[in-house]
């Protein structure tokens, strides 16, 4: 699979300078984590989950979560497992091991559901790329991470973990920090299993009787952005400890060209990107051709990378001006950056000089209307 597979080979010629990467559900953990971009929400009760996924991967949506906890009512979690049973029963009965698939998730309840679902796929399993653990806390989330590694004996395969913080420990002062440092350690444990940390912002607000406008960000909620900033400070770190940090769900759709709701997300892309976050969760189809076009490297971030990580800069350090000419490059400073950057750059693509969001935005809308390439 490949970020933009679902445009046409001359559209995305035209419009990259650097085309996305392809990979595979096998691939290193930090391409993945890279490449999961706007990750869809699909409730696991959909009767027609099988079609669902099938027809959002040919609208270009890579990785989806299929969700057994707060998506679905109580009442519907027996009947939403069987159904996600036999979704992914039908979708493997069809798949040959190629890449038409995205990268799925299951969001489960308890750390009991793993085995079971594991046990209850039988061969289908080699579908999953991992599990999703709600409100993830260092009281409780060991037993979601020894569950996983359990079910990795039982099938024989990687099963990646992708813990949501989303607590009211979280959003609580005096809580906050003994919690994320006891995240951080028992995740640590388990470095090799750990995909992605996702924020869980709705449940962080409702902690407080708190929800954004569509014409405001996360960052616009003082308490949030705070949360926001605590947990890339220990759970974002470029030193090797640290995680792809994904940003928080946007609540509002669908998406028209114009007006607060995508005007909201798109700002607030941005400010996710510049708090160390990367991707996003999408609980509607609209949201993802946005999240996606607005990840593509533009091509002066590419060369400002390029400059600091492969010219001078990086054999003799020092400063250098940008080939924009508007910003200094710094060796040193800049370099974890520039990896970042570059990173993204595999997954995304880099756009040509004359080619902005909108044209990318546009190409991605068009297929998803029509449900597969364009030319």
């Amino acid at each position: 699979m490949r970020q933009f597979g679902q445009l046409g080979p001359d559209l995305r010629q035209r419009l990259f300078l650097v085309e996305p990467v392809p990979f595979d559900r096998h691939g290193p953990a930090e391409t993945l984590a890279t490449a999961l971009g706007g990750t869809l929400y699909l409730p696991a009760t959909r009767a027609t989950l099988a079609a669902d996924v099938r027809k959002q991967a040919a609208r270009g949506v890579v990785s989806m979560i299929l969700c057994l906890e707060d998506a679905i009512a109580d009442r519907e979690v027996a009947a939403g497992m069987a159904n996600l049973v036999a979704g992914l029963r039908e979708l493997a009965g069809g798949w040959v091991g190629g890449g038409e698939l995205p990268l799925l998730f299951v969001r489960v309840r308890a750390p009991e559901q793993i085995g079971e679902l594991t046990e209850r796929l039988g061969g289908a399993v080699r579908l999953l790329s991992g599990f999703v653990f709600p409100k993830f806390t260092e009281e409780f989330g060991g037993a979601y991470l020894e569950a996983l590694a359990a079910a990795e004996v039982a099938c024989g395969q990687r099963l990646f973990a992708m813990p949501v913080l989303e607590s009211p420990e979280l959003a609580m002062l005096e809580r906050r920090r003994d919690q994320l440092l006891g995240v951080a350690g028992l995740l640590a444990k388990h470095r090799n299993r750990v995909l992605a940390v996702r924020l869980g912002v709705t449940d962080l607000c409702a902690a407080y009787g708190l929800r954004r406008a569509p014409q405001l960000t996360a960052y616009d909620l003082a308490l949030v952005a705070a949360v926001i900033g605590d947990v890339v400070n220990v759970l974002g770190r470029m030193d090797g400890t640290g995680f792809t940090v994904t940003g928080p769900v946007w609540e509002y759709f669908p998406l028209g060209v114009e007006g607060a709701e995508l005007a909201g997300l798109l700002r607030e892309i941005e400010l996710d990107r510049a708090n160390g976050l990367l991707g996003k969760t999408c609980v509607h189809p609209s949201q993802v051709p946005a999240v996606h076009a607005r990840s593509v490297v533009t091509h002066e971030e590419y060369r400002d990378a390029r400059d600091v990580l492969g010219g001078d800069l990086s054999g003799r350090g020092g400063v250098s001006g940008s080939v924009y000419r508007n910003k200094m490059n710094e060796a040193k400073p800049h370099r974890a950056w520039a990896e970042r950057v570059l990173l993204r750059a595999e997954a995304f693509g880099v756009a040509r000089p004359e080619v902005g969001f909108q044209e990318l935005f546009a190409a991605c809308r068009e297929a998803a209307a029509v449900g597969g390439s364009v030319r």
